[in-house]
């Protein structure tokens, strides 16, 4: 499936649910790299979201994906780089939509606040889906 690179990344909150993302990545055949962590030491999530925002925006990867507890302090973080549209989901139609009509890049997840099965039907549409540009694109250029 996956063609696309992704950065993927999260904190204590985060560590289980971002172990099942990297499961889904492997058997669809993503490349990816993992910014860690990679244990459940408590971490500092805006060193994460940083890490893999940069690399999201300056265009080493395509997409990234975050996890914490909420997925709310990683999209805080990761949003303070220019050129990051992180969004922090709960379901599948808006993965769809930040995707058509936002160009999210960045994808955040809470561990605490979503069921496993869900977040990786979120996963899978929201790398699934592409940008439909048009109207969309011309507000997204006002973002920039």
């Amino acid at each position: 499936m996956g063609s696309l690179k992704i950065a993927i990344g999260c904190d204590h909150g985060g560590f289980h649910l971002k172990e099942k993302i990297l499961e889904y990545l492997d058997v669809n055949k993503f490349e990816y790299k993992d910014f860690g962590i990679y244990t459940l030491e408590q971490s500092d999530y805006p060193i994460v979201a940083k890490q893999v925002a940069n690399e999201v925006a300056a265009g080493n990867f395509d997409r990234g994906i975050l996890v914490c507890g909420t997925g709310l302090g990683m999209s805080i973080a990761a949003n303070k780089v220019k050129g990051i549209r992180a969004v922090c989901l709960e379901n599948t139609y808006s993965a769809r939509v930040s995707r058509a009509h936002n160009n999210a890049n960045v994808l955040c997840l809470g561990e605490r606040v979503i069921g496993q099965n869900l977040a990786l039907d979120i996963v899978d549409v929201w790398l699934k889906t592409g940008f439909e540009g048009g109207r969309h694109k011309r507000r997204i250029d006002m973002i920039e």
